[in-house]
């Protein structure tokens, strides 16, 4: 249960962490925030309890498959932010993403890549 928590905490700061530094410098909260600190954490909380070694590469292997469509949010989300204010934004961002995991498990599921089964 101590384990758990710790690792609650330590994901948790890494967020609250990386908000606080994007208040006060956003290239910087920005920089910090697309380095993969959460996916090097969920491998590494992997290794620790054991997770076999397939299921930890299988883990990285297909999150750099699902970063791929998530790009274009943070292109379309700025622009609508401008005009439609956060909130109709974000959502429409998400609808954006949810379509393009969509689209491009089409895409790959025509070349053997099968991101959800």
């Amino acid at each position: 249960m101590v384990y758990l928590i710790f690792k609650y905490a330590v994901t948790a700061a890494l967020v609250v962490f990386i908000s606080e530094v994007a208040k006060r410098n956003d290239r910087l909260g920005s920089l910090i925030a697309s380095l993969p600190f959460v996916s090097i954490l969920t491998l590494v909380w992997l290794k620790m309890e054991n997770v076999a070694n397939d299921k930890i590469s299988n883990h990285a292997y297909y999150t750099f498959w699902f970063v791929i469509p998530t790009l274009p949010m943070f292109l379309v989300f700025p622009r609508l932010n401008q005009w439609i204010g956060f909130w109709i934004s974000l959502f429409v961002s998400i609808l954006l993403t949810i379509f393009l995991f969509y689209l491009f498990q089409m895409i790959l599921s025509r070349f053997g890549i099968h991101l959800f089964d």
